[in-house]
């Protein structure tokens, strides 16, 4: 069976992902993972994530898949021993020492697509190092893949959704150049995401202008990656996991994306594959920058603006009880809120779930819409006191 592998930056996003059907979520160790401005997780909370992912059936990955210098490497000595007594099922590592380290504490490791793996050769290395598992390089084609996967000594795992870097590997020192931050620690800006304008010193190259004459500015961010109408091939092609790019979304980003893919995967092994549209609708109201296959059949031919998502969250209100009885909340909203709105209730427990508003009431009395102020409506799943709770709006 294939493994869906789904991102979590934070704990609504933890439960979004194993809510919504992830095998797998995997998150990264405070200060040593490619997402330093994400919500990180301590020692503490990777055993509190572990014990939630376990239960329900799932495993957790810790992500230490920086550039290290020696004090990086002293650091995970003494954390590798405590990420496995926390219940870790594997750690993602691109430094050979962390291979080595974490092996040796009996940690699965799995080989970072950092390391940009491309070859057979190098994964029969990495198992005889005591890697279990590799995320190949983004920049090999689906052929390519095929016929690792047939000789390799170990799993393999391929990105399937989400953000792409101009950068092979996303070995990038742009951000680092141009700000101090470096991306290989984990700490990039995305500069590669405004608007660029490339000309050869004698004029005879203008990158912002193709053949045609149409302007492409963002010629440095390349649209996202969207696998999901080719799902049969990726696992004819023998590939052990299917991964989701997005520790740095939101808890209602990860639900989405991994219930899209949860369905087409389980689609495909029912023997009864035919791709559903509303899928690609799904997705496409959550953040993306535009989609694409990336370099699974071809090199990316045009560039993103930035999101283009078909929706947007606009907050309008938080929890304040839960009554399980009648399946209903209270809530404080500080926006208006309408019968027919889609919202998303968004929590540390609760993850992130999405539904439209059937009813509302106020003082006990139905109301087809609220300006602010307290609301009673009916929700599809348990919630909590402090949920936020947000309306999804279609762009104009």
């Amino acid at each position: 069976m294939p493994e869906l592998l789904s991102p979590a930056g934070d704990f609504p996003s933890l439960m979004a992902a194993l809510k919504s059907g992830a095998d797998a979520v995997y998150v990264g160790l405070e200060g040593c993972n490619m997402r330093a401005r994400a919500g990180n997780f301590s020692i503490g909370e990777i055993a509190e994530a572990a014990e939630v992912a376990h239960s329900y059936g799932a495993g957790l990955y810790v992500c230490t898949n920086t550039a290290l210098r020696d004090s990086d490497i002293e650091r995970l000595e003494r954390l590798f021993p405590e990420v496995y007594s926390a219940g870790a099922d594997a750690v993602i590592a691109s430094d050979l020492a962390a291979v080595e380290l974490a092996s040796e504490c009996g940690l699965d490791v799995h080989v970072s697509v950092q390391a940009n793996v491309t070859n057979t050769r190098t994964l029969r290395i990495l198992g005889e190092m005591g890697a279990t598992r590799a995320i190949l390089s983004r920049e090999l084609s689906l052929r390519e893949i095929s016929e690792i996967a047939a000789a390799s000594p170990i799993e393999i795992e391929v990105f399937v959704h989400g953000a792409l870097c101009t950068a092979i590997s996303g070995r990038c020192y742009l951000s680092s150049h141009l700000y101090g931050r470096s991306a290989n620690c984990g700490d990039c800006l995305q500069p590669c995401r405004k608007r660029w304008r490339l000309v050869s010193e004698d004029g005879e190259f203008d990158l912002e202008v193709t053949p045609g004459g149409d302007v492409r500015s963002y010629i440095l961010s390349p649209r996202d990656l969207c696998m999901v109408e080719h799902i049969p091939e990726l696992l004819d092609a023998g590939v052990d996991a299917l991964k989701i790019e997005g520790r740095g979304r939101a808890a209602d980003y990860v639900a989405t994306v991994t219930s899209v893919y949860r369905e087409a995967i389980d689609t495909h092994l029912s023997g009864e594959w035919s791709f559903d549209s509303r899928w690609l609708d799904r997705l496409e109201g959550v953040f993306n920058r535009g989609f694409g296959t990336g370099l699974y059949f071809s090199e990316p031919d045009t560039g993103s603006k930035g999101n283009v998502s078909s929706y947007v969250k606009q907050d309008v209100g938080e929890v304040v009880n839960y009554y399980r009885k009648v399946g209903a909340a209270e809530v404080r909203l500080w926006r208006p809120l309408e019968v027919g709105d889609e919202i998303i209730i968004q929590g540390r427990t609760t993850g992130a779930l999405i539904q439209r508003v059937e009813s509302l009431q106020v003082d006990g009395n139905p109301v087809e819409s609220v300006e602010s102020g307290r609301a009673g409506l009916l929700v599809e799943d348990r919630v909590r006191p402090g949920d936020l709770v947000y309306r999804r709006v279609r762009r104009d």
